[in-house]
């Protein structure tokens, strides 16, 4: 026992002082794992019951998680079995207060259950409206954010589950309503823990092919419980980061999924979202043949109405005798040709009429009338006008200018009235 002891004391303290000269055998790290794994304090813990073995009173749990492929051992004793109401049943939801244990013999990990409890519907459905409004609050579900359907798209993305009737439903109602139509198919687990990754993984490849115009999520209705990975937040965070608008064809009226709310497009059923992908070619070609009627009628009316406007034109007078309009004209240019004509002759008569009266005006005011008169002009030798005897003194030269002639004079005498006289 001393040697086991003193053997003991010469181990190193922690694992990382151990070396291969020096290790530690397995049952320290065994009981060392033990001690630090059962001192973890309990929990809480959500999953669903995979497998439930009850021996001697004791149930033997396999607990799986809801979301990931992740499951534990659960050990229930018969002491806690007795206080529980109902006995856990196989696919059943259930939270369990837990404690970690570990056996140290074959280095098995379990939990120990002090309480089970299933979880009711009415749980499940607070916590899907506790996600619901927080996505809300976040602006996922923002109209803003929704894209709009393409017209005809070139091709679907469809992810449903293998040989399902929402696959088929979609295919077949689609192809009826418009036969070229083009699918690439994702078939993928549409409930239960791989689903909410299969369909995440089919969403993003689908996402990547830039020739899927549209995308399709269909299931065909299902429980509460079959639908809740169509809840999956981290399932809606991938729909709202999609580039491709997505359908949500799940088909579920009672208990929407989230899914339906952060998709661009919610469809009641899998048919209900193959009617809202693809245009009805039927209904097209007849929307076609009534448009060409309209445009036929519409032509037609146009034309008649046009050669109506035209037959009028052609009725008036000016259209139908035009050489009215030019007659017409012809007989005003006349007209204002012999008016021109007459104003022009008047107004020459009249500008010769005054002509006339002013060379008579001037004629009569002219000195040479003076002249004929018998009047005569006298003119100094310096060509001044004598128009007193005083300016004409005694020997002074003068011409007198007669109506016809002149004379030259000197003068003898010169004799001046006197003032006021009359001379």
């Amino acid at each position: 026992m001393e040697q086991a002891q003193e053997a003991q004391g010469s181990l190193p303290r922690t694992a990382a002082a151990t070396t291969p000269q020096n290790p530690w055998p397995l049952r320290v790290l065994s009981e060392k794992l033990k001690q630090h794994i059962e001192n973890s304090p309990e929990s809480w813990v959500e999953g669903q019951l995979l497998e439930a073995n009850v021996r001697n009173g004791h149930a033997y749990l396999t607990l799986r998680d809801v979301d990931v492929d992740y499951s534990f051992s659960v050990t229930v004793w018969a002491s806690v079995m007795r206080s529980l109401d109902t006995p856990p049943e196989v696919g059943s939801r259930v939270v369990a207060r837990v404690k970690p244990s570990f056996y140290a013999k074959t280095g098995r990990l379990s939990l120990n259950a002090s309480d089970l409890r299933p979880v009711g519907l009415g749980d499940l459905l607070a916590r899907l409206e506790r996600l619901r409004r927080s996505l809300f609050d976040e602006g996922l579900f923002d109209p803003a954010r929704k894209r709009a359907l393409p017209l005809l798209p070139g091709r679907i993305g469809l992810i449903t589950g293998r040989d399902s009737d929402a696959e088929k439903d979609v295919v077949r109602n689609a192809t009826l309503r418009w036969p070229a139509v083009a699918f690439d198919i994702r078939n993928t687990a549409v409930q239960g823990v791989n689903a909410v990754g299969e369909v995440i993984a089919a969403l993003r490849a689908l996402d990547a092919n830039e020739d899927v115009e549209v995308i399709i999520i269909a299931r065909g209705g299902g429980a509460l419980e079959d639908l809740l990975p169509f809840s999956s937040e981290e399932l809606v965070r991938a729909v709202a980061a999609c580039t491709t608008p997505v359908i949500s064809a799940i088909g579920h009226e009672a208990d929407r999924p989230i899914l339906d709310d952060v998709a661009d497009v919610r469809a009641s059923t899998p048919t209900d979202a193959a009617k809202r992908v693809v245009p009805d070619l039927a209904e097209e070609l007849a929307n076609l043949a009534q448009a060409r009627n309209r445009l036929d009628r519409a032509v037609r009316a146009n034309v008649d109405r046009e050669t109506q406007r035209i037959s009028a034109l052609r009725a008036r007078p000016v259209l139908a005798n035009p050489e009215t309009m030019v007659q017409g004209r012809r007989e005003d240019v006349v007209r204002l040709a012999r008016r021109s004509t007459l104003a022009m002759r008047t107004s020459l008569a009249r500008g010769h009429d005054s002509i006339a009266h002013l060379r008579a005006q001037v004629r009569a005011l002219s000195p040479q009338q003076t002249l004929d008169r018998g009047y005569a002009v006298v003119q100094l030798d310096s060509g001044d006008i004598v128009r007193s005897a005083a300016d004409a003194p005694e020997g002074s030269g003068i011409q007198v200018r007669l109506a016809r002639g002149q004379l030259s004079a000197t003068v003898t005498h010169s004799h001046t009235p006197e003032e006021g006289n009359t001379p």
